[in-house]
C-alpha cells in the first residue's frame, strides 16, 4: 500500500500523455485537427478511450491531473524511505518511459531546436546571425517551430548536436532528442542516488524528489527541454569534485587506482563538464564560482575549464562565427506570472521594469558570489550552496519557465536542511499554478490580470513579436 501513490503518478502521467496523443489540442500546439502526424503523436495515440473534451474542459482536466500528480508526489515523498528501492526505481522508469513515448507536451522548444539545426545544415544559414524568418518557409521544421524572429539562444555545443541530427530528418530528430533527454534524466537520477549514498541520505527519497516532481515530468521531460543535458553535466562535475572529499580522500597528487581517475583527472574532467554545460545553456555559468571554490586542486580544474573553453570557442567560431545569437533578446522577455513580474506589481511598478531587472540581476550575482565565498571555507557544504545558487537565478529571472526548478532539485534532494526542500515544494506549487492551462480562469476568479495592464500588454507583445509567423 505504501507504493499506491507511486502507481497513481504512473497512471495519471499515462492519462495525460494518452490525451495529448489522441487529438490536437493545446497539449500538442504544433498539431492541427487536420494535421497530427503519427510520428509526432507517438505510439500511445490510441489509448484514450473516448472523445477529447472542449478546450475549457480540457484545460481544467489537465490542471486537475497536475494537482493530483502533485498530491501523489507528496505522498510518495512521505513514504519514500519505506518503499522498496526496486519499486521506486521501476515506478520512476515507467513514468519516464511513458513521457518518452508521448508527443511533446505544450511547448514547441524541441521543434525550435530542430529548426535551428536545419537552418545551418540544410539552408546554410547561421542560426546565431540569421532570423529563422529568412529560411524557406516550406521547410518541414519551419511550420512547427515558433521562434521565427529570434536568433538561436542556445549554446553552441547544443546547436552542434542539433546539426548532427539533421540527416535523420525532422521526425527521427524529434525521437532522437527524446531519447537523449530521457537518458540524461536517468543519468541525473543515477548521480543523485550515488551522492545520496555518499552523504548518508535515503537514495529512494532523493531520486523520488527529483524524478517524480510533476513540473519536471510533464512540462520538463514531456517538453524535451535541453536543461536535462545541462543539469547532468553540472551535477557530474560537482560529483567528481565532491566525491573524494566525502570518501575522506585528502586533496593531493593522484594515485593510480584501478578503474578510477585520480584527483587531478577528476578535476580536469569536472572542468570540461562545466564548460560543456555552459556550451549547452549559458545559465550553467552560475555554477562556475561554486565549482572553483570546492575543488580540492584548483589548478587542474582551471586547466580543464580552459582547455574545454578553447575547444568550444574554436568550434563555435568555425561553425557560427563571432555571433552571440538571441540570448540577449530572450533575456529581455518577461513571464507575466513570473516571480519578478509579480514583485514589480506588488511594488506598484506594474510589473518587471528594466530597472527592477537590473536590481534582481545584481542581487543574484551577489548571492552567487557570496555562496561561492562560503563554499571556499566550507567545501563540504557544496550541496546546500548549489541549491542556493540555482534558486538565486530561478527566483530572479524575468523569463522563467516552470521546469527551471530542475536546476535546484538535485541539490535540494540531497541537502541536510529540510527548509530547502520545503521551499522547493512551495515553489513547485506556485509553478504548477502559474503554468496551469487554467491559469487565466484562476486569475479572473482572483480579479488579478498581470497580462492586461500597460506593462503586461507590452510584455505579451514583445513575446508575440519574437514568435510571429
Amino acid at each position: 500500500m505504501r507504493a499506491a501513490p507511486l502507481l497513481v503518478v504512473v497512471m495519471v502521467s499515462l492519462g495525460v500523455v494518452a490525451l495529448a496523443a489522441h487529438h490536437a489540442s493545446f497539449l500538442s500546439p504544433t498539431a492541427t485537427p487536420l494535421h497530427y502526424p503519427s510520428w509526432m503523436a507517438g505510439p500511445l495515440a490510441g489509448l484514450w478511450p473516448g472523445a477529447v473534451p472542449g478546450a475549457r474542459t480540457l484545460g481544467w482536466l489537465v490542471s486537475g491531473a497536475l494537482g493530483l500528480l502533485f498530491v501523489a508526489y507528496l505522498l510518495v515523498l512521505r513514504e519514500a524511505p519505506r518503499i522498496q528501492p526496486g519499486w521506486m526505481l521501476a515506478g520512476i522508469f515507467a513514468v519516464q518511459l511513458t513521457l518518452l513515448l508521448g508527443p511533446p507536451l505544450q511547448y514547441t522548444d524541441v521543434f525550435n531546436y530542430i529548426n535551428y539545426g536545419r537552418m545551418g545544415v540544410v539552408h546554410h544559414l547561421d542560426p546565431y546571425s540569421t532570423l529563422p524568418l529568412s529560411e524557406p518557409h516550406g521547410d518541414p521544421a519551419y511550420a512547427i517551430s515558433n521562434w521565427h524572429y529570434l536568433r538561436s539562444p542556445y549554446g553552441p555545443l547544443f546547436t552542434l548536436l542539433t546539426y548532427a541530427l539533421v540527416p535523420l530528418g525532422v521526425a527521427a530528430s524529434l525521437w532522437a532528442i527524446k531519447i537523449v533527454m530521457g537518458a540524461c534524466s536517468l543519468g541525473i537520477l543515477a548521480l543523485v542516488w550515488r551522492l545520496a549514498r555518499l552523504l548518508g541520505r535515503s537514495p529512494t527519497f532523493a531520486v523520488a524528489f527529483v524524478g517524480l516532481n510533476p513540473i519536471v515530468l510533464v512540462w520538463g521531460l514531456g517538453g524535451e527541454h535541453n536543461d536535462f543535458i545541462m543539469v547532468l553535466f553540472v551535477l557530474a562535475a560537482i560529483y567528481l569534485l565532491l566525491a573524494p572529499r566525502l570518501r575522506g580522500q585528502p586533496p593531493g597528487p593522484p594515485r593510480a587506482v584501478a578503474g578510477h581517475l585520480g584527483l587531478t583527472g577528476q578535476e580536469l574532467a569536472a572542468g570540461a563538464l562545466l564548460v560543456g554545460a555552459v556550451g549547452i545553456k549559458a545559465s550553467a555559468a552560475i555554477f562556475l564560482p561554486l565549482a572553483i571554490a570546492i575543488a580540492g586542486r584548483r589548478r587542474p580544474l582551471l586547466v580543464g575549464m580552459g582547455g574545454a573553453a578553447v575547444v568550444l570557442i574554436a568550434a563555435s567560431l568555425l561553425a557560427f562565427g563571432p555571433h552571440l545569437g538571441g540570448v540577449r533578446a530572450q533575456s529581455t522577455l518577461v513571464s507575466p506570472e513570473g516571480l519578478p513580474n509579480l514583485l514589480g506589481i506588488l511594488l506598484g511598478l506594474g510589473g518587471e521594469t528594466s530597472g527592477l531587472r537590473a536590481v534582481l540581476t545584481g542581487t543574484a550575482a551577489v548571492v552567487i558570489l557570496l555562496v561561492a565565498a562560503r563554499a571556499w571555507r566550507r567545501p563540504l557544504g557544496a550541496i546546500e550552496y548549489g541549491c542556493v545558487t540555482a534558486l538565486a537565478l530561478i527566483f530572479t529571472l524575468g523569463w522563467s519557465a516552470p521546469w527551471y526548478v530542475l536546476w535546484a532539485l538535485p541539490f535540494g534532494a540531497l541537502v541536510a536542511s529540510r527548509r530547502w526542500r520545503v521551499l522547493l515544494l512551495v515553489y513547485t506549487t506556485y509553478a504548477l499554478i502559474a503554468s496551469s492551462p487554467s491559469v487565466a480562469h484562476i486569475e479572473h476568479f482572483l480579479h488579478f490580470y498581470p497580462r492586461t495592464d500597460r506593462l503586461g500588454r507590452e510584455h505579451v507583445r514583445q513575446f508575440e513579436r519574437l514568435g510571429s509567423a
